[in-house]
């Protein structure tokens, strides 16, 4: 699954939020988007039908009820499935080598790859 600019730049925002949110809260927390209010339905939509959120309920607005949305996988997720959707699949090992050479790795963050990897 690929999502486009705008799909990420909503992605984000519900990403950062620890709840569920509606049309109307996701146009209240998108600060920099490229897309405008009246393509939100558009975009909602099209991250449903790639399976990237999904519908968690509805909320009351005024007089009408609108449904609120959540992502269906973490960004890491997200970003862990685009790296091995390309035809061109990196192998694993190098993969992990090259990750684990990045200077902005903490140690705690080393010490949590390795209970990982000792778990597995």
């Amino acid at each position: 699954m690929e999502l486009t600019k705008s799909e990420m730049q909503i992605m984000d925002v519900l990403w950062g939020s620890q709840e569920p949110l509606s049309r109307s809260d996701l146009l209240e927390h998108s600060e920099n988007k490229t897309w405008k209010d009246s393509s939100v339905h558009i975009l909602l939509n099209g991250l449903l039908a790639k399976g990237a959120i999904y519908e968690a309920g509805f909320v009351k607005r005024s007089k009408t009820y609108g449904r609120t949305f959540a992502p269906a996988m973490t960004r890491e997720e997200y970003f862990a499935t685009t790296i091995f959707s390309h035809t061109h699949k990196p192998e694993i090992v190098g993969l992990m080598e090259a990750l684990l050479k990045r200077e902005d790795i903490t140690p705690e963050q080393m010490a949590a790859i390795k209970k990982l990897v000792a778990e597995k």
